[in-house]
């Protein structure tokens, strides 16, 4: 290897430092017991999966997806996200008695990345899916344990947006016809460009009517007085339930003493391909993308031969960190104790002492120190247990 990739990684892969993976871990584990706590089990699915199955299922775009070969000369993929592997262990084991149940993970994905665009490869996400309860009531109970993971985080400061695919691809269809027009219109909410969806519906050959219909459509954002808004732009009450179901939807938040977190986004739409009906997303601080999102998925178990309702949500954790505004060079409070050969059990048995405290400590041989100053500005506590020969060594 050339000394000009020898310190490179693979293109949108990171390292994770041990100060920021201490940090990591401390709010994976928080989240895993909210979640926990509201009676979701974890569970693990392999890296690597088919690409005939989960890889088609996933929704992810196929030149974002890693693929291999194994010695059978079957494609694999390294899994896109976890949704669709879960949903094949649920369909193949687990769902049974028609009883719906509540699955959670804390997994890396990847999903490959041009090299213009500076994004993660590799990232973790953690999430939950209830999968077998098609109710207006399981989508309540994901946005709310969303918001309650996000906060045993220490997050305080986000915004839980709702929105309806359903509602979205019936009002188009209702004005647009075709598939291609809806599909063409629909890009533009994808990227949040409302400067180009504005005038793409005053270049289609629609009558006024419809073309106000479309701009008003931008409008749809707040508070629940936005549903009686949506009502108003439907024609013969095609689309009314997907409305219906947000409406039942903001009753079960504000039971839940949500509603001050949560607003709706009607032109919210998701690149995953798999999601049929209410769908979300949170933004907080200067994250420039969301930090999570979810969305029920009521056909993706068909493709595993299960017909059942499932909605979760997964939380991305390298942008709740950036949430967090975890400093990767922050002082661990770890202590250090430098000894000398003599003093070695000496040593030894303060330091278990200690950390039986529950205190963390470094055992350091002096012998092993260049630089004693160096050595003790990095310890927030040094003990210095060393006989005449340590002194000397350490004076050297």
């Amino acid at each position: 290897m050339t000394r000009l990739f020898m310190f490179e990684k693979p293109l949108g892969m990171r390292d994770t430092l041990p100060v920021l993976f201490e940090r990591k871990q401390k709010i994976r584990s928080s989240i895993e017991k909210e979640m926990k706590n509201w009676g979701y089990q974890f569970m693990e699915t392999p890296t690597l999966e088919y690409y005939d199955t989960v890889g088609a299922a996933s929704a992810t775009l196929d030149q974002q997806i890693f693929k291999l070969l194994d010695q059978q000369g079957q494609t694999l993929v390294m899994r896109p996200d976890m949704t669709a592997p879960i949903a094949r262990v649920a369909a193949s084991k687990l769902l049974k008695n028609d009883l719906p149940i509540r699955l959670a993970y804390s997994a890396n994905v990847f999903r490959a990345q041009q090299r213009e665009a500076g994004r993660p490869a590799e990232f973790e996400q953690i999430g939950v899916e209830c999968i077998g309860d098609s109710t207006v009531s399981a989508d309540g109970e994901g946005i709310a344990l969303m918001i309650h993971s996000l906060l045993a985080a220490g997050l305080e400061d986000f915004r839980l947006s709702i929105g309806h695919i359903g509602f979205v691809q019936t009002f188009f269809r209702q004005i647009l016809g075709t598939e291609e027009r809806v599909k063409a219109l629909t890009r533009y909410l994808y990227g949040k460009n409302y400067v180009g969806y504005r005038e793409h519906v005053n270049e289609l050959a629609l009558s006024s009517i419809d073309k106000q219909r479309l701009l008003e459509f931008l409008t749809l954002k707040g508070r629940s007085q936005i549903i009686e808004k949506a009502f108003d732009l439907l024609e013969n009450d095609i689309g009314k339930r997907a409305v219906t179901e947000l409406q039942q939807l903001w009753d079960i938040i504000f039971d839940f003493g949500l509603d001050g977190k949560v607003t709706f986004d009607l032109t919210l739409v998701s690149h995953m391909s798999y999601y049929t009906g209410i769908v979300f997303e949170v933004y907080a601080g200067n994250v420039g993308f969301p930090i999570g999102n979810g969305g029920r998925y009521d056909l993706l178990l068909q493709k595993f031969g299960k017909q059942t309702g499932a909605t979760g949500f997964a939380i991305r954790m390298d942008r709740l960190l950036e949430a967090l505004e975890v400093d990767e060079e922050e002082l661990e409070r770890t202590s250090c104790v430098l000894f000398s050969s003599e003093r070695r059990r000496e040593a030894f048995d303060y330091a278990q002492k200690q950390r039986k405290l529950g205190n963390k400590v470094v055992l350091q041989d002096i012998s092993g120190v260049k630089d004693i100053d160096a050595c003790t500005s990095r310890y927030v506590d040094i003990t210095f247990l060393v006989g005449k020969a340590g002194k000397e060594a350490a004076l050297k």
